[in-house]
């Protein structure tokens, strides 16, 4: 016997046939203030309507699977279950009409599509997203970064061109490879705050180093070796001191710094610059007019995508990977199975260590110059890609794939912040509020060790 389509009760039927004419109403009152011609409001008025009401259709029957026969409640289930994305829908609709009424020209067929885009994506993570459990995270992201994208292409100039799309990669490499160490360590169940003073410390030391006559190579092998080391560092002092990871590593991050801008300033009046000649392969590879055999891109994207390859697959399919989720996932399980914990604690803080020092030479390439705070910025963005990735803080879910997605959303809308004009204050402030919610999220959610 065939199933039948989900039954939608009266009210839920009322509820969304009123909030169509609602909408359809703030669009003909809009179409007669703008002075468009009754024709295309009449059109327009009723494809809205139409439209509206069929969508709500379909997502309150979604929603409704699995309800009684009759179909009885069904409204009052969706909305104690769903009440926060539709909300969220009420807000983000009240926020439009509200800016269209106080921003002449707001109004516009982009922003309606823009909108039309975001709804979508809400409607579409709340639906077919929950049939992708295993990478749900990873779903959304996609959805994310698909909408950001198309709205920042329709709203400002020169958004999708390939010189931005390239620029947009370039500065995505930099914290792709900065956040390498960060989702590692985050697998584990770590945090390591020292990343930015290391990328800091990378930067000036390195050209310190050439500019006393070490040769380049040498200088950049000496530099990623110190790295290493330090991330060692780490790695031991936080898994003595379990619990206490985000202080060790917050510490020793500011002892790095202060340690690199004592040794390079001596014989110098200034204090964390460092002034000199880069190497030309240096600048190449992070350079905006790099090539990569003779392709018009910075080599550091081709070298992020490496990195990417290798880790997401590596992690999938070597022992290594496997061994890393396991003690992310539960280190007593993993330490009776002779997997030792302290090995791969150790060795995922010194990738740490090894990645920010890269990320660190790379930086020296594109800037020209030394500078001990060119990492601040990393303190936040690496947290924040591997968060909104959707790699748990708590370690043992999520993956470098993950953040990857992350980083590109967190750039793409930092693209698209610049774009309408914000200042650095109000994208900092935008990217807190995209983190929070996160985080909470996933504070709240049992974790898998509890599931097992």
């Amino acid at each position: 016997m065939a199933t039948s389509a989900p039954q939608i009760s009266l009210p839920a039927r009322i509820i969304g046939l009123v909030a169509g004419l609602i909408l359809t109403t703030i669009g003909v009152i809009f179409g007669f203030l703008q002075g468009v011609s009754v024709q295309i409001i009449i059109l327009s008025g009723l494809a809205t309507l139409i439209v509206f009401v069929w969508g709500w259709t379909l997502v309150i029957g979604q929603f409704s699977a699995g309800s009684d026969e009759k179909g009885s409640g069904d409204f009052q289930r969706v909305w104690m279950q769903f009440r926060t994305p539709l909300l969220a829908l009420a807000l983000i609709l009240l926020l439009f009409l509200g800016l269209s009424l106080s921003i002449p020209g707001f109004f516009n067929i982009w922003n309606v599509i823009s909108l039309l885009i975001l709804l979508t994506i809400i409607v579409l993570t709340r639906t077919i997203g929950r049939h992708f459990e295993e990478n749900r995270s990873a779903f959304i992201g996609v959805m994310v970064l698909s909408g950001l994208f198309s709205i920042g292409a329709m709203n400002i100039d020169g958004f999708s061109s390939p010189m931005n799309i390239k620029s947009m990669l370039l500065f995505a490499s930099f914290l792709g490879i900065a956040s390498v160490g960060q989702t590692l360590v985050a697998l584990l169940g770590g945090l390591d705050l020292s990343i930015p003073f290391i990328i800091g410390a990378a930067n000036v030391g390195l050209l310190y180093l050439i500019g006393l006559g070490v040769p380049p190579w040498l200088a950049t092998l000496i530099v990623l070796l110190i790295g290493t080391i330090l991330g060692v560092i780490n790695g031991l002092l936080s898994f003595r001191l379990q619990g206490q990871a985000l202080i060790v590593t917050l510490g020793t991050g500011f002892a790095i710094s202060g340690g690199v801008q004592i040794v390079t300033s001596i014989g110098s009046s200034y204090s964390g610059n460092v002034f000199g000649t880069v190497p030309v392969w240096l600048t190449n590879l992070s350079a905006m007019d790099g090539s990569t055999l003779g392709m018009p891109f910075p080599p550091i994207i081709a070298v992020w995508i490496l990195i990417a390859l290798l880790l997401v697959v590596g992690m999938r399919v070597s022992v290594y990977g496997r061994y890393l989720y396991a003690v992310g996932v539960n280190r007593t399980s993993a330490s009776r199975v002779m997997i030792s914990e302290l090995r791969y604690w150790v060795m995922m803080y010194a990738l740490s260590g090894f990645f920010a020092a890269l990320t660190g030479g790379l930086l020296l390439g594109w800037s020209g110059g030394g500078f001990i705070g060119v990492g601040d910025q990393y303190l936040f963005l690496t947290l924040a890609a591997v968060v909104v990735g959707g790699t748990s803080l708590l370690g043992g879910q999520g993956g470098y794939g993950f953040t990857v997605i992350g980083v590109l959303v967190l750039q793409v809308l930092s693209s698209f912040l610049v774009g309408i004009g914000l200042s650095f204050q109000l994208q900092q402030f935008i990217f807190g509020l995209l983190i929070l919610p996160m985080v909470a999220l996933y504070a709240r959610s049992p974790h898998i060790r509890t599931q097992i």
